[in-house]
């Protein structure tokens, strides 16, 4: 079973469970239901809700709500949280479908999803939960292509490219073929990216290694000196050991920035800084486990789990407006 996200301090998924998650890869993946076991120093036990909650979507949300699922559940015990991960665009094709009650999204949910919920009697509500850097990864000895421009990343990952070595970029760059890695089309960090550096949501050169599980991505940059790759901050973080980060330097801009929590928060690290958000029906709301979640989700505790895993925390008056729902 893939458990996606490794929290910080613990040890890096082994061969044998990557192989496993790269078998099951675009199936439900399970990962924080059977976690409960395994949390210290939580609140003290809450026995007076019980239910279960179901959450699928962003790999790149994906890493805040395990981690708060897990410190929810050991404080609600009677309380079942499962959270999968399909992607965006899949998250919200299962809210449309009611299989289940909260969408986990790195991008907004579109007009035509809206229309899908509409369809069923069903409304969803946004709520930003952290802000995230989509970061570009190469190989820790790839020593040349430490700093790119936009417009460099964009003759690469553009729908046609002719860029196939690294030299195509920069003629001092090495004459090595670029092994490029990315989400898959479902992901709305590909969309993101896409439309960011490309100039057009989900155009982009298709002939790349894609992934859902954003840990097949990071296997394949980090076993690899002439890769490159894009995902959320977190999975770089946790991986940084392992990974080198890429300074982006915007159109205009008079430098390059390193992804960093600071420069996500104070948006110089752009264009690729973004909020990323959870949806749940809004029919769900009333539900009492429903509301002890999202709180919990908006706490002092759920803001801390989000640093932890390398995101930067809302802002209060974010954090406010997503409690009026469940006040």
């Amino acid at each position: 079973m893939f458990k996606g996200f490794i929290r910080k301090g613990s040890i890096i998924l082994s061969t044998v469970v990557l192989a496993t998650s790269l078998a099951a890869c675009g199936g439900n993946n399970n990962g924080a239901a059977n976690n409960t076991n395994n949390n210290s120093g939580a609140q003290s036990e809450n026995t007076d809700v019980s239910g279960s909650i179901t959450i699928d979507g962003s790999s790149t949300v994906y890493p805040v709500s395990q981690a708060v699922a897990e410190e929810f559940m050991a404080a609600y015990p009677d309380v079942d949280v499962t959270v999968n991960v399909s992607g965006s665009s899949n998250g919200f094709a299962k809210l449309i479908e009611g299989e289940i009650d909260i969408a986990d999204a790195s991008r907004k949910i579109k007009d035509k999803e809206v229309a899908g919920l509409q369809e069923k009697g069903e409304e969803a509500v946004q709520m930003p939960v952290a802000y995230d850097g989509i970061t570009v990864v190469i190989h820790p000895e790839n020593d040349w292509a430490k700093e790119m421009t936009v417009e460099q990343l964009k003759m690469i990952w553009e729908k046609d490219s002719k860029v196939e070595k690294w030299s195509d970029v920069d003629p001092s760059w090495p004459q090595e073929d670029i092994h490029l890695y990315g989400p898959g089309t479902a992901s709305g960090t590909f969309e993101y990216f896409t439309e960011e550096i490309n100039g057009e949501a989900k155009v982009s050169r298709e002939d790349y290694q894609a992934s859902e599980d954003d840990n097949v991505l990071v296997t394949g940059v980090t076993s690899d000196k002439y890769a490159m790759g894009y995902f959320g901050f977190a999975y770089y973080l946790e991986n940084q050991g392992s990974l080198a980060s890429v300074a982006i330097k915007n159109t205009g801009a008079d430098n390059f920035v390193s992804p960093t929590l600071e420069t996500i928060a104070d948006g110089s690290y752009a264009p690729l800084s973004r909020e990323v958000y959870i949806y749940p029906k809004k029919s769900v709301l009333e539900r009492p486990e429903i509301k002890e979640f999202i709180k919990f989700y908006m706490s002092e505790e759920g803001k801390a789990l989000v640093e932890e895993v390398g995101y930067v925390p809302l802002g209060e008056d974010l954090i406010n407006e997503n409690l009026k729902h469940v006040q």
